[in-house]
């Protein structure tokens, strides 16, 4: 993952370790407040398909942060498969993520048992469309891993800022 350059909302190019710099500041900060850390990927398929991967922090109340990954594959033609690749990534982009962002407190002399932090992976299906097959398999997997599944309309990270990006 640290090979990857990620961009901030405002189109700057940083690292996974200058990533985890921006976001342990932006905490530390102010670190009373509610904190949502969410991963989500979404994708659109053309002549290649064009995945988006975006690892936002929003401060409850107080706006937020983000950051993205572009990449482009062969195309993919089938939803399923679409569907699978978007969690597979979100979720390697959650593995380790908030042990990361943790140390990087600590060493900033955070508290970090008393942080409200809520960390989710935000999954581009629901209840209407053609993805709402998917709901079980999909949920189910991500929550197997330790992870909190949110799916449209609440998906906030994947349906709306990857896919406003991979447009």
């Amino acid at each position: 993952m640290e090979t990857k350059m990620f961009k901030r909302g405002n189109g700057t190019s940083v690292s996974f370790n200058e990533m985890i710099e921006i976001i342990a500041d932006y905490i530390a900060v102010a670190p009373n407040y509610e904190y949502e850390i969410t991963v989500g990927t979404d994708s659109q398929s053309h002549s290649r398909t064009k995945f988006v991967e975006v690892i936002c922090v929003h401060r409850v109340g107080d706006g937020g942060i983000f950051f993205y990954y572009v990449e482009y594959v062969n195309r993919i033609r089938t939803l399923k498969t679409k569907i699978i690749e978007e969690t597979s990534r979100s979720i390697n982009n959650a593995t380790g993520l908030i042990d990361e962002i943790s140390v990087k407190l600590i060493d900033y002399n955070i508290d970090i048992e008393n942080l409200n932090v809520h960390f989710q992976i935000h999954c581009d299906i629901g209840h209407y469309g053609k993805t709402v097959a998917l709901i079980k398999e999909i949920t189910t997997w991500v929550e197997s891993l330790g992870y909190e599944a949110v799916i449209k309309p609440d998906s906030y990270t994947a349906s709306g800022i990857a896919n406003k990006i991979s447009k």
